[in-house]
């Protein structure tokens, strides 16, 4: 079981808090660090967006790396060997997170914060039409509603942009993707992400080097805090990926689907009004309807009651 060492595990009154408590505040430390990213990626915005995604991968894998040896957690290397097609499995999950991150990162530093958190609020609901076209899962009527207001929505920014929200878009559909593959996947957050990092450590630490040795590297150019931020990386992509598992496992689904909207509000909050991003009224009307469909995804869920199972 992941520990828990940032967070005080006792209330006010001396009494050990619940594990709905303790996963909301896992969830919440998830969210949060991803609604602020966009500071971090902020000040390493001189590091190109690539060697910043590989840069992510080296320093999480050692980190995730130590993690293991500390407590023990290598029951998935069993995992792997016994059943040879999980390892496809995490490839093709390794390969979403990275082309969620590159693409992630680029959006930031071109100045598209606004973009880019449109598709944390599309994820969810592109998760659910994954469920329906890959799992054969059904919808009920208000989820089939929050789908086409979603879609609406992003129809309507296609049409007043001329082009697809690409960005939140491949977002979306790596994130969910990603999502996909962990949940057909039975190996432990912190397996599992550790086997992920590693499996991508020999392209990134290839190029790290080759950047290294056509000196191209950021690395020991940019000062002692931009070396310190690059190393950071590490902690910045793992804690969170292994706080919002822990958190998932504690509380309902429900409440997970509430709480993610934290992320991509932040994000939207930090580029209106910290990097000052344009959010003209045509494109607002799009993110109103996505944001409606949210509204009918979430009340629907809370409001749902399953049937009772027949004697």
């Amino acid at each position: 079981m992941l520990a828990v060492p940032w967070f005080v595990i006792r209330d006010l009154d001396g009494g050990t808090l619940s594990q709905r408590q303790i996963g909301v505040a896992y969830a919440l430390t998830a969210y949060g660090i991803w609604g602020v990213l966009p500071l971090y990626l902020k000040a390493l915005r001189a590091v190109p967006a690539l060697e910043l995604v590989a840069h992510r991968i080296v320093w999480a894998a050692l980190l995730l790396l130590l993690l293991v040896a500390v407590t023990g957690q290598w029951g998935w290397l069993r995992q792997v060997r016994e059943r040879p097609r999980l390892a496809w499995l995490f490839v093709a999950s390794a390969a979403g997170l990275s082309i969620n991150w590159l693409t992630y990162i680029w959006a930031v530093n071109v100045d598209r914060v606004v973009d880019a958190s449109l598709g944390y609020f599309i994820n969810p609901l592109f998760s659910v039409v994954l469920g329906v076209l890959v799992l054969k899962e059904r919808l009920r009527v208000g989820q089939w509603a929050a789908v086409a207001l979603a879609s609406a929505g992003v129809l309507w920014l296609t049409v007043q942009a001329g082009q697809p929200p690409w960005i939140g878009l491949t977002l979306a559909t790596s994130f969910g993707l990603y999502g996909l593959f962990r949940k057909t996947a039975s190996i432990d957050a912190l397996g599992g992400l550790t086997l992920e990092t590693w499996l991508l450590l020999p392209l990134a630490g290839g190029y790290l080097l080759y950047l290294s040795l056509t000196q191209q590297s950021s690395w020991a150019t940019g000062g002692p805090i931009q070396d310190a931020l690059l190393v950071a990386a590490g902690p910045i992509t793992a804690v969170p990926l292994l706080a919002f598992a822990a958190g998932a496992r504690r509380i309902p689904l429900s409440l997970v689907g509430i709480l993610q909207y934290l992320g991509p509000s932040l994000q939207l909050g930090l580029g209106v009004l910290v990097f000052h991003e344009p959010l003209p009224v045509e494109k607002l009307f799009g993110f109103a309807l996505i944001w409606a469909a949210l509204v009918v995804y979430t009340v629907e869920g809370l409001s749902f009651r399953a049937p009772p199972a027949s004697a």
